[in-house]
């Protein structure tokens, strides 16, 4: 978290986070999830580890949430450690921030591709660049498998 704090919007910079949901104390599940996903409109930041011991993720400036469309602010972005970080922010391009169900959760947009997705059991998820974000591919490879996934909130 340390080295994401230059990147994140100056308000929150010197807040405490928490950590409002993790697999392995929470289990794997999208729909548990949402359900720990804090205050309304509390920034959430999403890391993941996969089998290949990659390290990436999003920040969102709102709560992580099932929607029936994107929502979700210029202040969101991806972001790799490989090895080192790396954020990609938003190119203003589209709007397609973040949108999920209880069977997928994805992160940017564009042409049928998004720069970060995860399944239902949270197990499976893939990456790839989107007009959104510009991004490059988060994971080594385009779809991952999920070792770890956290997401802090906002105390």
């Amino acid at each position: 978290l340390p080295q994401l704090g230059p990147h994140l919007p100056p308000r929150l910079t010197q807040q405490p986070w928490r950590l409002l949901y993790c697999t392995g104390r929470d289990g794997f599940s999208l729909r548990t999830l949402y359900r720990c996903g804090g205050q309304p409109g509390c920034p959430a930041l999403l890391l993941i580890r996969d089998t290949d011991a990659q390290a990436f993720g999003a920040f969102c400036a709102s709560t992580i949430r099932c929607s029936n469309s994107f929502y979700g602010t210029g202040e969101t972005f991806l972001f790799s450690f490989s090895p080192e970080l790396k954020v990609f922010r938003w190119t203003g391009r589209n709007n397609f921030f973040m949108k999920g169900d209880v069977d997928l959760l994805m992160f940017g947009g564009g042409s049928g591709r998004f720069g970060l997705w995860l399944d239902g059991d949270l197990h499976h998820g893939g990456s790839h660049p989107c007009e959104t974000f510009d991004n490059e591919t988060l994971s080594a490879q385009e779809e991952f498998c999920v070792q770890d996934l956290e997401v802090w909130g906002l105390a």
